[in-house]
């Protein structure tokens, strides 16, 4: 699967996840999820290419435990590097 559909699929499990995302132009130097007053938000590098706002978003979504129980496509399973649970 193409990396910018990839990209798509994480973004809307971020979103499914609790993020709000934003995009913002940090020159290549920022990105990635955080928690603000009590809000998830996962800012995007606008100044990124596609494969490594891919990355950021996944090293993102690890972290959420929840993701093993929620239907999402085996390739970003596969991404992600979690097994789905029955």
């Amino acid at each position: 699967m193409h990396t910018v559909d990839m990209l798509d699929q994480a973004l809307h499990l971020a979103g499914r996840l609790g993020y709000q995302v934003r995009y913002e132009w940090l020159g290549g130097n920022g990105g990635g999820g955080c928690e603000l007053r009590g809000q998830k938000v996962l800012f995007m590098d606008l100044a990124l290419a596609p494969d490594d706002q891919l990355d950021q978003v996944l090293d993102t979504l690890r972290f959420s435990p929840e993701i093993a129980t929620l239907p999402i496509s085996d390739q970003l399973r596969n991404l992600l590097g979690v097994r789905k649970i029955a």
